[in-house]
């Protein structure tokens, strides 16, 4: 396809902001899925081709903090299994279910996650400094980061969201490393997704590697305002981002 100067600045720039929304929260798919679509490409094109500069922008973020040393390695075998598996079973009740379940499901979660950080945010921001909780001796977080798994296989939409409620709720890490870890679970379950759309030749190589160029950016200026910023700056952060995740969710 015909990519004009125009094209490339508004990759570029709502790439950018991407990069910078997901790594400190989650909804950057809401600017930059717009953007493809003004491209003329149709929905499945976009999200595919969407999903290039994700990958690149969540190694960036896995990178970036890891050589801050907020990337906590020592779980992450047992945080991705469940995870896995509840991607697979969404992926798959996403083939069967009605269209319209996305929507209020969508709508649903994002309000959920702003009452919480609103009414009770020690829930998704522990404070810094608190020692995370392992797999092997929290069982319910299985469930917590199952049913993350399962929401991004099904929607994949805000997935950031509930996979920082995750990470920080029932293993409590505090916003800083669940960010750490969101990119990466973030990473293992987008290469998969791209991976598959690759094969269905769904990807536009050009734009998805423009936008990745944004989200990259984006994606490192975020992580070094992650790194300094103060816990109640992030959490105010997130949460503005869900209302902004609801917004668009009703718009759908």
């Amino acid at each position: 396809m015909d990519i004009s100067l125009l094209h490339i600045v508004m990759l570029i720039v709502t790439g950018f902001l991407a990069g910078i929304i997901n790594t400190l929260a989650g909804g950057g798919s809401n600017l930059t899925l717009p953007a493809l679509m003004v491209m003329g490409m149709p929905a499945e094109v976009a999200n595919a081709t969407n999903r290039v500069g994700v990958v690149v922008q969540g190694l960036t973020g896995m990178v970036g903090f890891k050589r801050h040393g907020k990337l906590d390695t020592s779980d992450t075998g047992p945080i991705l299994i469940p995870m896995i598996i509840g991607g697979l079973l969404g992926a798959v009740g996403a083939a069967y279910a009605p269209s319209e379940w996305i929507k209020p499901l969508l709508l649903g979660t994002m309000l959920a996650m702003a009452l919480v950080i609103l009414l009770k945010p020690s829930v998704v921001a522990p404070a810094l400094g608190t020692e995370p909780r392992k797999v092997r001796d929290t069982p319910s977080s299985w469930w917590g980061l199952g049913l993350a798994g399962f929401y991004g296989g099904f929607v994949q939409a805000g997935v950031g969201f509930v996979l920082i409620a995750a990470l920080a709720g029932t293993l409590r890490y505090d916003l800083v490393r669940a960010n750490a870890l969101k990119m990466l679970c973030t990473l293992v379950f987008t290469a998969v997704a791209l991976g598959i759309f690759v094969v269905e030749d769904l990807v536009l190589w050009i734009p998805g590697l423009i936008l990745a160029v944004g989200n990259m950016t984006g994606s490192h200026l975020a992580v070094k305002f992650a790194i300094s910023a103060k816990p109640e700056t992030l959490k105010w952060f997130l949460f503005v981002m869900t209302l902004f995740g609801s917004a668009a969710a009703m718009l759908m």
